[in-house]
């Protein structure tokens, strides 16, 4: 099989089908979904799969024993019953099977379900059709964390609380200024991998949480115009180059109600990431980041003091360090861990010791870890999805830890999500590319053919929706040597005698890959509904976006725009080489990133797009918050020349084509200031500019309301380029 593939088609089906409404393009996942083995995963330590019913009531199960035929395990009505036998000192009402379970044995697994009174993580065992044990918390908590004892903590708005095994409700917090969080896992604006602000150590007796004191960052306001008088919701929104908060990590015994503060020192502006406990419980783990996100320490903390211990190891770059990911120890060897980074190029495993040793480079040629799936029952061998085919495909490998060496365990070219049975002899591998809507099978570790086909999905739009043709291809970057993948979706009835107006789709930011091989290329409803409409549209994974390594990205330090822009200029190139494109109707579209981007190219190739649609843009990197921002363009004081040169407030002049600017009122994240004040240019610069605002929306805009605003882009592109 080659290793890059250039392109794919999506045929249309019969002539008598129709085209996507305007409410499909929001809705059409769900209707045209290709049929599918809902929240299937392995039942631990058999050969089943077992899967919810596609209305969500029933538990089924396929196995080996019983040639992978379909058998129901247990239903919405036996767990609903389980729990009211159990727990009678609550009511429930279950609506549906419980969607997100995690198998404990082969026949219980474990989940988390609401009472009108209380929260609770149950086990529940589909032979006996029991609930056979119980945590519960106040339905007033959230973001609750359990410990392996019984014990849970849990948040009531600023402060932590401690349900213990024993019932009793412990207040390990009580602070009333509301600038200072406790236990939440928005910390740093959620970069750098966090995901949650509370940590238990192995035996449940010691909390380690985040303690944020933002008192010092200035409220931001929110308006609220729901009210019968607008009110602010204020938020604590720290700009780049301005103050930010001070996080400080503190360790809570739980039998004496102690608490320490680990001794992570000064400058206060750093960012305290990868928080891990060691399985003895002795030490705890930290990365250190300095706010410049240059350096990076790797720490080891005494639990009981606090007390620094020593640096295990520590990055540095001339661009940035980016944390993502906490350690994960190796089973039953509580001295060793797998650290992912990618500081050497490609986000991959490396196998340290607590010491900091490094044990083991576990990675694989240019394969970036994207799903870590965990160890064999051995302990000897890591599965994880990862990368291919220049960053289209997902395939599932697997790493000996000893050796080193990795094998592939999927092969056909595509976007895998799959897993390994408990023995290590099979694997349920679910994967679609752009040919095929979906495929279960269960493959053979050893030979890596199927064994049997659970799911072969048909083509879910055959006979009712006319899909348009979408083909993938590779476009050299304005290096002159990176390959790029785009895809183009041409126009429904596409005659290549005729000339049609564009759409380009971007977004072009980091951490974000919009072509794939997947079913349907990874694009939206709304593009194949613009396609139907009579538009070529495009789209274009620039150097910067996402699963194509580290340097892919670093031509962007200091300078957000300028490659993107050339990138997606060549992907113009592309299209001005095709006669069917009308080279003087070239429009934009693009949210958040992509409405900076959208922005850029209508102020910047003035003459090449003629109509954008920008929704949420960043109009001035000065106006974004300082994580995410600093760490590309550095401090404005650092940088002036790069920001001025990306800020588009004092480019509002170039504008010659129409410009729609939409944006949410209660946007958190790309505060309105940054429309606001680009409009206010376009105003002095007697440009005429469209704005739309969508009241009660943040930062997507979502429902049905969603709708109407692709009923409003949409017309937008036919009023102004289409015509």
């Amino acid at each position: 099989m080659k290793k890059y593939i250039l392109s794919f088609l999506l045929i249309g089906s019969v002539s008598f089908a129709q085209k996507l409404t305007i409410e499909e393009t929001v809705t059409g996942g769900r209707k045209y979904a290709p049929t599918t083995q809902v929240a299937q995963q392995w039942r631990k330590n058999s050969k089943s799969v077992a899967y919810l019913s596609a209305d969500y009531v029933n538990l089924l199960e396929k196995s080996a024993t019983n040639g992978w035929k379909e058998a129901t395990l247990a239903t919405k009505s036996d767990f609903e019953n389980a729990l009211k036998a159990k727990i009678t000192s609550d009511e429930f009402s279950v609506k549906t099977f419980p969607t997100s379970i995690e198998w404990k044995s082969t026949n219980a697994f474990e989940t988390e379900v609401s009472g009108k009174k209380n929260n609770y993580k149950v086990i529940f065992d589909v032979v006996y059709k029991q609930i056979t044990n119980v945590i519960s918390y106040s339905n007033e908590g959230e973001q609750a964390k359990f410990a392996n004892n019984g014990n849970v903590s849990w948040l009531k708005e600023n402060n932590i609380k401690i349900t213990t095994a024993s019932g009793n409700v412990i207040d390990v917090t009580n602070d009333t200024d509301k600038g200072i969080v406790n236990g939440s896992d928005y910390v740093h604006r959620q970069e750098f991998g966090i995901k949650e602000g509370m940590w238990w150590n192995e035996a449940g007796t010691q909390l380690a949480y985040y303690r944020k004191d933002e008192t010092m960052v200035a409220n931001y306001p929110i308006t609220n115009w729901n009210e019968r008088e607008a009110i602010n919701k204020d938020i604590k929104y720290p700009m780049a180059g301005m103050t930010s908060e001070n996080v400080t990590l503190v360790v809570f015994d739980v039998a004496s109600g102690k608490k320490v503060t680990i001794q992570t020192g000064e400058p206060k502006e750093q960012y305290l990431t990868m928080v891990s406990w060691e399985p003895t419980g002795k030490n705890i783990f930290i990365g250190i980041l300095n706010r410049e996100q240059n350096h990076l320490k790797f720490n080891k903390y005494d639990a009981q003091t606090g007390a620094f211990v020593k640096t295990l190891f520590e990055e540095k770059a001339s661009t940035w360090v980016e944390p993502q990911h906490a350690l994960i120890f190796v089973p039953n060897n509580p001295s060793q861990f797998i650290y992912q980074t990618d500081f050497n190029g490609y986000n991959q495993m490396y196998l340290y010791n607590t010491d900091g040793k490094l044990l083991k480079n576990l990675g694989f040629g240019d394969v970036i870890v994207k799903d870590f799936l965990g160890f064999d029952n051995s302990a000897s061998k890591i599965n994880y999805i990862g990368t291919a085919n220049n960053g289209l495909d997902r395939q599932l490998y697997q790493v000996d830890l000893k050796s080193g060496k990795t094998i592939q365990l999927t092969s056909i070219s595509g976007t895998h999500n799959a897993s390994v049975s408990s023995d290590g002899t099979m694997v349920l591998d679910q994967y679609s590319n752009v040919t095929t809507p979906n495929e279960i099978s269960i493959l053979n570790i050893k030979t890596k053919m199927a064994n049997t086909t659970l799911v072969k999905a048909d083509n879910p739009f055959t006979g009712k929706i006319d899909m348009p043709k979408m083909e993938l291809v590779t476009i050299t970057s304005a290096d002159g040597k990176t390959p790029l993948n785009a895809r183009i979706i041409y126009p429904a009835n596409f005659d290549a005698a005729k000339k049609y107006p564009v759409m380009v789709y971007v977004y072009g930011g980091s951490h974000a890959q919009l072509v794939t091989n997947r079913w349907l290329g990874g694009a939206g409803y709304f593009d194949y509904y613009m396609a139907q409409q009579g538009y070529v549209v495009f789209t274009l994974d620039n150097r910067g976006s996402d699963a194509r390594g580290k340097k892919f990205c670093d031509v962007n330090h200091r300078q957000l725009g300028v490659n993107e822009m050339a990138d997606q200029m060549k992907g113009v190139e592309f299209l001005k080489s095709k006669s069917f494109v009308d080279q003087d109707k070239i429009g934009v579209f693009g949210w958040s990133f992509g409405g900076f981007m959208t922005t850029t190219l209508m102020t910047n190739q003035t003459d090449t797009f003629k109509v954008g649609v920008a929704g949420g843009p960043v109009i001035d990197w000065k106006y974004y918050e300082i994580m995410y921002g600093e760490r590309y363009m550095d401090m404005p004081q650092e940088n002036p020349e790069g920001y001025a040169k990306a800020s588009l407030l004092d480019k509002a002049k170039n504008l010659k084509g129409r410009l729609l600017i939409i944006h949410g009122a209660q946007d958190p994240v790309v505060v309105q200031q940054n429309s606001m004040n680009f409009i206010e240019s376009c105003i002095k610069a007697g440009k005429q500019v469209d704005y739309f605002l969508y009241p009660n929306h943040e930062h997507n805009v979502a429902g049905r309301d969603r709708i109407h605003m692709y009923a409003k882009i949409a017309d937008y592109f036919d009023t102004y380029l289409k015509k």
